[in-house]
């Protein structure tokens, strides 16, 4: 069966969105939060509210490509933190799903990703930023938990919630490597967690799949580069990447 024919897919259109899925994969294994483009890419080329059910299994294989390749840099407090959070976030945006029609999505969470990318910068220039292992105290346990509710909301509804974490990931002082294991290993989690959802809200069937199979192809090079990149970029560099890839999605969001 022709995946093109089924979605009604252009060639240019089927070329856009294999870009997409290698930007996945790079955004992944070097720059997180940069495969907000994709998300608009995806959103553009297919159905908005169809795209983020062929975007997720995207999203997954390049989420077990940054595990394979970054495992051993996971900080486990972080994540452990971070979960019950997120769930509570993931249930809230699924039942936001059932009302909000795609402008009321775009709106709110382009401007979350705006606001936090603000808080960050502030922060970096105050000087206020923590230490990884700041999350156990009490202070950090709330903003682990802010983040993480904003982060499971966002990534339930649009797939859009790597920008909140980079955001919470740099605000805690990680340094590169332990930010892309620990990014890695949580939305590996979070996103397995969101089949069943996006599966019961019709987001995922058999049509979504068969052109993920076409897709998923293209994240692997995708991570290669990425994998590759991410040596050549030093931690300053790395930092001034990631709040600008969050700016821009929450610009695309607000401006789509």
């Amino acid at each position: 069966m022709n995946t093109m024919t089924l979605w009604h897919i252009s060639g240019w259109g089927f070329t856009a969105l294999a870009l997409a899925a290698l930007l996945v994969g790079f955004s992944k294994t070097a720059v997180s939060g940069a495969n907000t483009v994709s998300l608009a890419v995806f959103a553009a080329v297919l159905p908005a509210r169809a795209s983020t059910g062929v975007l997720l299994p995207v999203l997954i294989a390049g989420d077990v490509l940054a595990v394979l390749t970054y495992r051993r840099h996971a900080h486990w407090p972080t994540l452990w933190r971070l979960f019950p959070a997120v769930a509570a976030g993931v249930v809230a945006g699924t039942v936001f799903l059932l009302w909000a029609d795609d402008g009321v999505v775009r709106t709110s969470i382009g401007a979350i990703l705006l606001l936090m990318a603000g808080v960050t910068v502030w922060r970096r220039r105050t000087g206020t930023e923590d230490e990884p292992d700041a999350v156990t105290t009490r202070a950090g346990r709330m903003k682990a938990r802010s983040y993480g509710v904003l982060g499971g909301f966002t990534t339930m509804v649009a797939n859009a919630g790597g920008p909140v974490m980079s955001m919470y990931l740099l605000s805690a002082g990680f340094r590169k490597l332990g930010f892309l294991g620990t990014s890695a290993f949580f939305f590996l989690i979070v996103n397995l967690s969101k089949v069943p959802f996006s599966a019961g809200l019709g987001l995922i069937d058999g049509r979504s799949l068969l052109l993920d199979a076409a897709l998923v192809v293209f994240v692997v090079p995708g991570a290669l580069v990425g994998r590759w990149a991410v040596h050549k970029i030093n931690q300053r560099l790395f930092e001034q990447l990631v709040i600008a890839a969050t700016v821009v999605g929450g610009v695309q969001l607000l401006l789509r």
